[in-house]
């Protein structure tokens, strides 16, 4: 537990502190909710660009701890609104800490996020420890981006937090800096509803869902489109005249790359031409017009890309290349990784395509890949909440084109193209994955112009002394409601693994190829931890044989026995007993595919 939460206050605290520092020195003097997502990108492109010098990462959390310390030094004096911000920002961070140490709490311990639905993380842990002892490994080796395994390095060396720990508490810090992102849309807004919009947009039911499987990537990816969307749309409006209004959108896409490698340019990249091409109309599209800025008093629109704005738009380009240009070579070798190929079985650890509606927020199911009516909650209940959500969908979308919202706008463009994409020309593993980056959008979309709406008519109708229009305001309270349950519901419902991890299992594959192998574990790490799976996972490509070391047992034909003793340790079996083994062959795709709970 404290490693876990250790891990947390590091992180965020750090990328509070260097993305506001980072905004501070673009000109920005208030507080901006964009400071998480800024400085979590940094953060990510300073540990990877570190790790692998001398020091095998203690280099990463010299600088980090360095970046931080400096950036609140020139912080202090020198920003305003901080108390303001810090009213509105601790319920959003306590809540989402709370929603996130749910699966902890529901299975009485800490460990690796997943475990059972999504065994991946033993790669990551891997390729971490791999970082850690300044050793290769195959993900280094593919171009995988490695940003977020440079950070749990840097707390692994710098605060000696275990891998395991730094990996949770990385992924609750996403959340929680995702959320505190979600204020920046919803900062003028009442508390209540303030707190229950960034909360539900950064904690989206899709996130929350990917968040217990512990897939950090993509929940990362989530957060940066959310961002990047956000500071276009505050260029426009706080940084309207700053020649650097355009650099945080830039540095938050180079986060984006050094988590998620090229194909964040398809999110971001097609969010960016899609707002640009909006604001070449001249503002009717794109944004408030110039004139009628100061009338409406919401001084958000973007004027056509010309004179001021393409150089400033230029500096941000220029930026944005700098800093990611040290991982084309990667995102090179990447395009040939596995994930990406349409011809292989595309389903990972899914049981078919995950529907699109599940974006929507009201998906009343623990496991987001169960269609509807395969679980305790009969289809019906799923197809209502579909209907509601979406009507509500439709009324933001027009909302938000009235207002002229064309950053939000282009966000969910581009999300949408790329769901269209993946749908066609990709994989069921690759849309889901675009469903989940795209969520927080549609969130977005939905609650932005119902809590704006609700917030106005009840403040007229208090001026009025009347009763207030009531139709907006149940029904944000009734979606709000029900999108929560459903995204606490996965998060209450996500399995937590093993406490430790050893790469000795890993090591061993190669030696005992196809076994078959018998691998004798304690019954806490079974029955509790989910082991299963994760030791099938390790070992996967052969025959093997997983008991409780309370019935020790060795199945005929057994060549290998592995079983822990402080660390897994390996015997060669003499004489194994004649017979066919009934150790099961783990393959990959059967090792990925955990069974639902």
């Amino acid at each position: 537990m404290i490693g876990t939460y250790g891990a947390v206050v590091a992180v965020c605290v750090s990328s509070l502190a260097i993305g506001q520092a980072a905004i501070a020195l673009c000109g920005g003097r208030r507080w901006s909710w964009l400071a998480p997502a800024v400085g979590l990108a940094l953060l990510l492109a300073l540990c990877w660009g570190t790790v692998r010098l001398p020091g095998d990462g203690a280099v990463s959390a010299v600088a980090v701890l360095a970046l931080t310390v400096a950036a609140l030094a020139y912080l202090r004096g020198r920003v305003e609104g901080t108390g303001e911000a810090l009213r509105a920002g601790w319920p959003v961070a306590l809540g989402a800490l709370l929603a996130c140490s749910l699966p902890f709490a529901v299975e009485g311990h800490f460990g690796i996020l997943g475990t059972s639905f999504n065994p991946d993380m033993s790669q990551h842990l891997l390729a971490a420890d791999r970082l850690a002892e300044g050793h290769s490994s195959q993900l280094l080796n593919q171009g995988y981006p490695l940003g977020p395994h440079a950070i749990v390095v840097a707390l692994n060396k710098g605060l000696g937090i275990g891998l395991v720990q730094g990996f949770s508490g990385l992924a609750v810090a996403v959340a929680l800096l995702a959320s505190l992102t979600a204020l920046t849309a919803f900062r003028e807004l009442p508390a209540l509803p303030r707190t229950a919009g960034a909360l539900l947009v950064g904690l989206a039911y899709v996130v929350a869902s990917y968040f217990a499987q512990g897939a950090f990537k993509e929940t990362m990816q989530a957060l940066f489109l959310l961002a990047f969307v956000l500071a276009l749309r505050e260029a426009d409006r706080g940084w309207s005249g700053l020649p650097l209004r355009f650099v945080p959108a830039a540095l938050i896409a180079v986060g984006s790359i050094y988590a998620y490698s090229f194909p964040a340019l398809i999110w971001l990249g097609g969010a960016a031409v899609l707002w640009i091409c909006a604001s070449a109309v001249g503002g009717t599209v794109g944004g408030t017009p110039p004139e009628d800025a100061s009338a409406t008093g919401r001084g958000g629109g973007s004027p056509a890309v010309t004179g001021p704005a393409a150089r400033e738009l230029g500096l941000a380009l220029l930026t944005f290349m700098v800093l990611a240009l040290p991982e084309l070579g990667r995102m090179i070798d990447f395009q040939q990784f596995e994930t990406f190929d349409p011809n292989g079985p595309g389903l990972g650890n899914l049981f078919g395509q995950v529907s699109p509606f599940e974006a929507l927020g009201i998906w009343p199911s623990g496991d987001f890949r169960l269609a509807p009516g395969d679980g305790a909650v009969p289809a019906v209940g799923y197809y209502l909440g579909i209907a509601f959500a979406l009507a509500l969908f439709a009324y933001g979308l027009v909302q938000l084109w009235r207002s002229r919202e064309s950053a939000i706008l282009a966000g969910l463009g581009a999300a949408a193209l790329a769901y269209l994409a993946a749908r066609v020309a990709g994989t069921p593993y690759t849309a889901a994955k675009a469903i989940e980056i795209g969520a927080p959008l549609v969130a977005l979309t939905i609650l932005l112009p119902l809590a704006e709406a609700s917030a106005v008519r009840f403040m007229s109708a208090m001026r009025a002394k009347g009763a207030p229009q009531w139709l907006v305001p149940i029904a944000g309270v009734a979606f709000v409601a029900a999108a929560g349950v459903c995204s606490l519901l996965a998060l209450a419902n996500a399995p937590v693994g093993p406490a430790s991890y050893s790469s000795t299992l890993s090591e061993y594959r190669k030696l005992v190829g196809a076994g078959p192998t018998l691998v004798y574990a304690s019954p806490r790490l079974l029955d509790e931890e989910h082991g299963g799976p994760f030791l099938a996972w390790e070992l996967r490509g052969g025959r093997v044989c997983i008991q409780s070391t309370d019935e020790p047992k060795v199945p005929p034909g057994v060549r290998f026995v592995i079983w822990d003793e402080g660390d897994w340790i390996l015997r060669k079996v003499s004489n194994p007993l004649p017979g066919k083994s009934p150790c099961p062959l783990i393959a990959v795709r059967q090792a990925r595919q955990g069974p639902a709970r």
